[in-house]
């Protein structure tokens, strides 16, 4: 006997938000119940136009009782919808960060485990296979590790408001760099200790307590070391505003980006274009004893197909009962990382890590 769609409740829809809309409409295992936006959006696909769009999320969690909410709205906004629709009986997907404090991220996962619901983090890399190859060769390395890693925006008009948006309750360093610390970890089993960021405020646009460019450096127990940057806003540079490199004793795995790559395309976020691995062994003449390999990542998923992939794993987590459990803590500990990061950069101060 077949088994009936998975109906979801779709809140917010920005940028992912419609992506994720989108991959529920084509994946005949869900079933969108509606969607829920403080405002009618433009611009939504013809696919999505016919939906209902409701304003006020408790109203539409109480009416159409889903099976599944998925919670794309601002960050400050994640807990409390997450908690509340677990609660209500539906299964969440919640964009990243989990939350705008540890306190309240254990409080979802909490809320998770109290009503035997599955909770599933966009923490969209780990459905990317040129990313799982990324760090499959720099495990196959060994450590300590040095992660090299960044995230520039040079964003304008629509991007940069949005940028604006987020950043009244999120740093760059926390909304983008809960992706990067989950690699990190993904890559060397040690834990983090210690975190020291550093944030300057380049813009009069933002609020006066507040900095678009973030970097942090993370400590590892192994003696692994990792840098972060991020940044967002007009002022922002092209230059250099995407690395991802792993250096360890025995070599070094990068991603090398396209020349013509630009920081708003958001595609550029996820893609690989191509893999260098290098072998740091030398020969008798002292010369390096082989050449870099070139891993080309063809045919890799765009944005769009990668949060396909996303909520396929969503459906396959619900439907075959997953054990969620690592997952979750996953998302707290990298997202206690950024946040200390970010009370480093407004204290000044660095911060010891117990995880």
């Amino acid at each position: 006997m077949s088994q009936s769609p998975i109906r979801v409740l779709v809140a917010g829809l920005g940028n992912m938000g419609r992506s994720h809309a989108l991959a529920y409409e084509r994946n005949p295992g869900f079933e969108i119940a509606g969607l829920v936006n403080r405002s009618a959006p433009k611009g939504l696909d013809s696919s999505l136009a016919h939906y209902p769009i409701i304003p006020s999320f408790d109203e539409a969690l109480a009416d159409l009782k889903p099976d599944l909410v998925a919670v794309n709205t601002y960050s400050d906004s994640h807990a409390e919808y997450a908690i509340k629709a677990m609660e209500a009986g539906a299964h969440v997907f919640v964009e990243k960060p989990l939350a705008t404090s540890v306190e309240d991220a254990k409080r979802v996962v909490a809320a998770a485990k109290a009503n035997g619901r599955k909770l599933v983090v966009g923490y969209i890399l780990r459905h990317h296979p040129s990313w799982q190859t990324l760090i499959g060769e720099a495990r196959a390395l060994g450590g300590p590790y040095v992660f090299r890693m960044n995230l520039n925006q040079q964003s304008s008009g629509d991007t940069w408001k949005t940028h604006q948006q987020l950043m009244q309750t999120t740093s760059p360093i926390v909304d983008c760099g809960v992706h990067y610390l989950d690699v990190m970890c993904q890559i060397t089993d040690a834990k983090p200790v210690e975190v020291r960021g550093m944030g300057v405020r380049l813009s009069e646009d933002i609020a006066p307590d507040m900095y678009n460019y973030g970097h942090l450096q993370v400590l590892f127990a192994d003696g692994s070391v990792g840098w972060y940057e991020a940044a967002w806003g007009p002022m922002i540079s092209e230059t250099a505003f995407f690395v991802k490199d792993i250096m360890s004793p025995k070599g070094s795995v990068s991603i090398v980006v396209d020349a013509d790559a630009k920081s708003d395309d958001i595609d550029v976020h996820t893609k690989t274009s191509t893999i260098r691995i290098h072998h740091a062994a030398t020969g008798a003449d002292g010369g390096f004893a082989q050449p870099d390999t070139l891993l080309q990542m063809d045919d890799e998923p765009g944005h769009q197909d990668l949060c396909e992939r996303e909520q396929a794993f969503v459906l396959k987590a619900i439907t075959e009962d997953i054990d969620l459990g690592d997952h979750m803590n996953d998302a707290v500990n990298s997202l206690a990382v950024v946040l200390a990061a970010d009370a480093s950069v407004r204290t000044g101060k660095p911060q010891k890590l117990d995880l």
